[in-house]
């Protein structure tokens, strides 16, 4: 992508987000990418602001500086917020939602850059995802302003990587998950699981390491939703090694959204018609064979995985529906009944995960609407729905509330999901089981990752890293928002906090809680 020569645009997807330029849509009003990218580096040195920070703050686009020095545009519009948000008093530049929602008159700043002429850089690769963990939906809110210039917590792909790798969440949910499958029913042709929300992988390869376990001799028919291109990516690297262990297995991918990837196919008729569907048979016998073949899938995904966000909701969005079919060559033969044929597919899953799939903020009504009453409705007889969501009561929420007092981030439980979930199916509630169960069974806990004797009574001091990533993971949990992260780490206070709960508790752990939705084997 970089060594293409097309210029770029900004895509519906949000200011900033580039995208080719088609011959045509250029015009005078156009700025110079490097005298605007100097400006910007100059302003970011005198104010002592990271770049990362300035477009996000600007445009909501923390790689915007980044591309624009590898020779990417911007259209006249978002150079117009740019220049304008350098034109601000500094006390005002880090409230995204005081932006404007429209141009004033061009500044002596304007002027200066938009009457050189239009240069015409190297191509950068346009933005391929949101980057988060898997993408939860959020509610609109009529009082909000313009969706794409609100950042959202699971954007920052820092502060998952950093969450995931501290804290034993992965293992945990995922032993939590194959708990499950003592209690499913499979039927021929195959064990149909069903990933809402695929994150980078770990769990579902972990969970598939125990369907082997139980399932040894029996073909496996697995989807994993995910619109993150580089969740993708991370997905994939470690199909290999599931695939050589159980050679009869049948793994696809998809970007649809939660009423559409159960069956892959766009509720849309028309965007049906425009649908990718990509099927890849592995050849080989090792999985260093398997690696190599599905390291070829790069250009492929560069090109098809690409998110925007939604005007309407403020969610990312797929703009190019997707469906990826990963099976070994030497076991196609066996997998014929189980390989998905476009247009002809069911659902019937015998096991649906739904892992943290919503934002804890957003309404039961919501939640139960917009993901978990359309993904029961795909359950085989027998088949089981797992939820799982934070329920805090834990130090992390501890840390959070010293610093925002009074802070309740999970506003729904387990009971009032259940029960807006039974309400949106109404009648066809009568064919599901909604468990809760007890407290004590469906709470459990996971805890952050720290060296032995760093936390305890006796300790002198803790490491900085650990405050931090304890910081972190707290506040990546109950999805405070970069703007209020920002003003609070502006005063060493939040470290205090923090360390004062580490201490306490000697440790950080965190509270999820689960719930299961299953079909009666008669419906």
């Amino acid at each position: 992508m970089i060594g293409q020569h097309n210029q770029w645009r900004a895509t519906d997807g949000g200011a900033g987000w580039l995208a080719p330029i088609g011959r045509g849509e250029m015009d005078l009003s156009e700025v110079d990418s490097e005298s605007l990218l100097h400006a910007i580096k100059e302003y970011c040195r005198s104010s002592g602001m990271a770049e990362t920070t300035f477009g996000r703050l600007a445009v909501n686009d923390g790689k915007l500086v980044s591309r624009l020095g590898y020779g990417g545009r911007v259209t006249p519009e978002t150079a117009s917020r740019l220049l304008e948000f350098m034109d601000r008093p500094p006390p005002a530049r880090g409230l995204a939602k005081s932006r404007r929602k429209h141009s004033p008159a061009p500044t002596a700043r304007h002027a200066s850059i938009a009457s050189q002429p239009a240069a015409r850089p190297a191509a950068v690769p346009a933005m391929t995802g949101p980057a988060a963990h898997q993408a939860p939906i959020s509610p609109s809110s009529a009082g909000d302003t313009d969706p794409e210039q609100n950042f959202r917590f699971y954007d920052n792909r820092q502060k998952y990587l950093m969450f995931v790798n501290t804290c034993s969440e992965k293992r945990v949910v995922a032993e939590r998950i194959s708990q499950e499958l003592g209690f499913i029913h499979p039927r021929p042709p195959a064990v149909r699981v069903f990933d809402a929300g695929v994150g980078d992988g770990t769990i579902l390869a972990r969970v598939m390491r125990a369907m082997h376990q139980r399932f040894e001799t029996l073909p496996f028919y697995i989807v994993g939703k995910e619109i993150s291109l580089e969740d993708v990516r991370l997905t994939l690297e470690k199909m290999p090694d599931r695939f050589h262990e159980h050679p009869a297995t049948v793994v696809i991918l998809t970007n649809l959204n939660y009423s559409e990837a159960p069956l892959l196919l766009p509720n849309s008729p028309s965007v049906a018609a425009s649908l990718v569907w990509h099927e890849v048979a592995l050849s080989g016998r090792s999985a260093a064979e398997y690696e190599q073949q599905i390291n070829d899938l790069e250009p492929f995904l560069a090109q098809n995985w690409r998110a925007s966000v939604s005007r309407k909701t403020g969610n990312p969005i797929y703009e190019r529906p997707t469906v990826l079919v990963l099976y070994l060559e030497s076991h196609r033969f066996l997998l014929d009944q189980v390989i998905p044929k476009r247009g002809a597919i069911t659902a019937d899953y015998d096991l649906i995960v739904a892992s943290q799939p919503y934002r804890a903020s957003a309404s039961a009504r919501f939640k139960a609407q917009k993901v978990i009453a359309p993904l029961v409705q795909s359950l085989a007889p027998g088949g089981r729905l797992l939820g799982i969501h934070s329920c805090g009561n834990d130090p992390a929420l501890e840390i959070v509330q010293g610093v925002w007092p009074g802070e309740s981030p999970f506003v729904n439980s387990r009971h009032d999901i259940l029960r807006e979930t039974k309400s949106v199916l109404g009648n066809k509630a009568r064919h599901f089981n909604f468990n809760a169960y007890s407290e004590e069974r469906s709470k459990f806990r996971y805890q952050m990752y720290t060296l032995p004797n760093e936390i305890d009574a006796e300790a002198t001091s803790i490491g900085t890293s650990t405050l931090l990533a304890a910081w972190n993971n707290a506040t990546y949990v109950a999805q405070v928002e970069d703007e209020r992260l920002a003003e609070a780490m502006s005063n060493p206070r939040y470290l205090e906090i923090t360390k004062a709960v580490l201490k306490k508790h000697n440790g950080l752990w965190f509270n999820d809680e689960y719930y299961v939705i299953s079909r009666k084997r008669g419906f």
